[in-house]
């Protein structure tokens, strides 16, 4: 019994320390640009910046110390963004997140979802899925595809986010959000 129990244990041992993500195969794509901040860098950042006197930098260091990670996936080529959207959907569905908002503005699309934490003004899990076509400046193209997901767990104040985007400067249409 005791040998069965440490086979068991061994089988499953590399998953239980590795906490991988559905979205950690975009990290290695050469069509995906990634970002990950991780809670040492956000505890880095808000001792640097605690004894700052600006409210809205104070309001960040708030935000930043209840965070464990934050996840960036941005890309132009319109496979990719496919791809990223494919998955979302399917990560929204299994992990039983709730749309928060959409906003379409134009060719903008913004959609928001959560997983709500111990009330409803804080969420455990933020997703945000950005999709809009820009101007560009330059002879080879008038257009590109842009697409953004951002994925922040922790214990994430709602109330508050809109200071931690803006601090990021994550996505141009999420000024839209603010107009609405």
């Amino acid at each position: 019994m005791k040998k069965l129990l440490i086979i068991i244990l061994c089988a499953c041992a590399p998953f239980l320390g590795n906490s991988q993500s559905i979205f950690d195969k975009f990290e290695d794509s050469d069509r995906i640009g990634s970002v990950t901040i991780n809670k040492g860098m956000l505890d880095i950042v808000s001792k640097m910046m605690e004894n700052d006197s600006d409210p809205e930098n104070q309001e960040f260091v708030e935000i930043a110390r209840n965070i464990n990670n934050i996840k960036i996936f941005l890309s132009e080529d319109e496979g990719a963004a496919a791809d990223m959207a494919t998955t979302m959907k399917q990560y929204v569905r299994s992990s039983k997140l709730e749309e928060l908002m959409k906003v379409k503005d134009g060719d903008t699309n913004l959609k928001f979802y959560v997983k709500y934490g111990k009330d409803d003004d804080h969420v455990e899990e933020l997703l945000m899925f950005a999709t809009g076509i820009e101007e560009k400046k330059n002879k080879h193209s008038d257009f590109h595809f842009e697409t953004v997901l951002l994925t922040m767990t922790g214990n994430i104040d709602l109330a508050k986010v809109g200071t931690l985007t803006n601090k990021m400067k994550l996505h141009k249409g999420l000024k839209k959000v603010k107009k609405q």
